[in-house]
């Protein structure tokens, strides 16, 4: 087995042919390197950027993109593929169960207290199954790789999950600016994503056309809407492209002609999805779409009411979930996680304050999140009486020591932590993308990699043998 790798940035990938080998990778390393600020250049061109809401302000900046690219040999993604399908299958039946029957709340296995108590749970969503039975069709889930080398489970995002559109068109830039990188490594191709999701879009549709639903250039991920609409052949609307008119919902043009609408893929939040239905000040919503979706007249891409299952407080139970909806012993690992909200769990807690991550369940983007060993001894007591007066609004988690991966930093090769999103899209079956976002911090004391944090980010090679 060794005889059939060769080194690639520090990395396990399939050998060059013969003639070439003695020139090493480090002529396609450098190759990408020396092309990165050209790339980075065109990312800017391209308008690939985020933007961000701080102290009242709205910032658009990009998303660094660094060269050297994450690689995961061919049998390691075989276990996140099979683990990550198992996960997201547990999921969904959890899904339709809490808005249905809630046969895992009646047998105890979650308390309903976590199940009510939980911001992303809608009591509107009660009894609704979506066409096709699928609840997220699009699923982000984050993992790190530990030191230990186990792959871990740090969040489900099943709600609105964002950033598949930076690897799909940093590796077509990347194509193109060092074509003979991916002629000679056996690299899985990820440009079928667009077809993946559109086949998601297709089984959900209830009838008309699919259409992606932005709240405008102001969003953070605004390009990803625009590029994904393009790549999917999807009309790109806003709130006020579309009417609801006798629980149907139809597209607008700019003559006024109207053509049915079967899907709906949505990048808005549940809140200000429907003034009739959630907040009635949204001025980006859709008023009447909420009730046309309960009626079955279109589909919303992902489901409403799908917070309840990525709560921070949730992610505890869900290796129970796959224990007692597929009668599977869990594949991935959570990362070690206690809820305060039990008495032995807030036992641990106290007493280990000092070594453990203390995450906010309500809280998203890498905020809420406070190192137990970075507070003062007043930030600790004040911490301490929150938690005391408020168990459900926390979880604690062992600080794993995930690995780090190389960036380049001002021409220096220095080492960051990172973590990986990867995509799962849901039709008859899941199916996982051979691909995903690896994201890194730029800061070298810090473990939080989230773009609203400063993060940046890198290509994900998936090895195909």
């Amino acid at each position: 087995m060794q005889g059939a790798f060769v080194s690639f940035l520090g990395q396990r990938v399939s050998p060059l042919p013969p003639a070439e080998r003695e020139k090493g990778d480090s002529m396609y390393e450098m190759d990408l390197i020396e092309r990165a600020n050209s790339v980075n250049e065109l990312l800017a061109r391209y308008g690939v950027k985020f933007g961000i809401y701080k102290n009242g302000t709205f910032k658009e900046q990009l998303f660094p993109f660094d060269a050297i690219p994450r690689v995961i040999p061919a049998d390691e993604f075989d276990l996140l593929d099979r683990g990550l399908r198992q996960r997201v299958k547990a999921l969904n039946l959890f899904l339709e169960d809490i808005y249905n029957e809630k046969k895992i709340v009646r047998d105890r296995v979650v308390p309903e207290e976590f199940i009510y108590a939980s911001s992303g749970y809608l009591p509107q969503c009660e009894g609704i199954r979506p066409s096709g039975g699928v609840f997220s069709h699009i699923s982000g889930i984050d993992l790190v790789l530990g030191k230990d080398g186990s792959w871990y489970i740090l969040e489900d995002n099943l709600r609105v999950p964002s950033g598949a559109s930076y690897p799909l068109i940093v590796r077509d830039l990347c194509r193109r600016s060092s074509p003979r990188t991916f002629q000679e490594f056996h690299i899985e191709d990820n440009r079928n994503y667009a077809q993946l999701l559109r086949h998601t879009m297709d089984y959900a549709n209830v009838g008309g056309l699919t259409v992606v639903l932005t709240p405008g250039r102001y969003n953070a991920a605004y390009f990803e809407h625009s590029y994904l609409a393009e790549q999917t052949h999807s009309p790109l609307v806003s709130g006020q492209d579309l009417v609801v008119e006798e629980d149907g919902v139809y597209l607008l043009d700019y003559t006024g002609k109207k053509e049915r609408v079967g899907a709906v893929y949505r990048r808005i939040s549940d809140d200000f999805l429907d003034p009739l239905s959630f907040r009635p000040e949204s001025l980006i919503g859709v008023p009447g779409l909420f009730q046309a979706y309960r009626k079955g007249q279109v589909a919303i891409l992902n489901a409403p009411g799908n917070g309840v299952a990525d709560d921070k407080g949730i992610y505890y139970f869900v290796p129970k979930m796959i224990q007692y909806y597929l009668g599977e012993q869990p594949i991935l690992s959570n990362a070690p996680t206690y809820l305060p909200f039990y008495e032995e769990d807030m036992k641990y807690v106290l007493e280990h304050l000092d070594t453990l991550v203390l995450k906010d369940v309500a809280e998203a983007g890498g905020y809420g999140v406070v190192f137990g060993s970075k507070m003062s001894a007043r930030q600790k007591e004040d911490f301490v009486a929150l938690l005391k007066a408020e168990p459900r609004r926390f979880i604690a988690q062992e600080v794993i020591d995930f690995q780090d991966l190389d960036i380049m930093d001002n021409g220096v090769r220095v080492p960051r932590k990172a973590d990986l999103r990867v995509f799962v899209l849901s039709a008859e079956e899941p199916v996982v993308w051979k691909s995903g976002l690896t994201r890194f911090s730029r800061n070298p004391d810090s473990f939080i990699v989230n773009s609203s944090q400063g993060g940046g980010f890198k290509d994900t090679w998936v090895l195909s043998r």
